[in-house]
């Protein structure tokens, strides 16, 4: 259960900085730097994810059914 919730956190947030990056390329009208700083972050935190979705598999806190079969 705890897994789910951290997948469904996660998610949050790399959709919160993908809408924060269109927010602030509106705002700054391209020439800020706040843009690249939000896609960063989008990426640090898709990267983060993979890697601990993938870490947790190989050991054993996701069983091969996935995340639906964690009860």
């Amino acid at each position: 259960m705890i897994v789910k919730i951290f997948v469904i956190l996660m998610l949050v947030a790399i959709f919160g900085s993908l809408f924060s990056a269109l927010v602030f390329l509106f705002r700054d009208k391209g020439r800020g730097t706040r843009t690249a700083q939000a896609l960063t972050w989008r990426i640090g935190l898709s990267l983060t994810l993979f890697v601990l979705l993938m870490a947790g598999f190989y050991f054993g806190i996701i069983p091969p059914e996935g995340i639906s079969a964690i009860r």
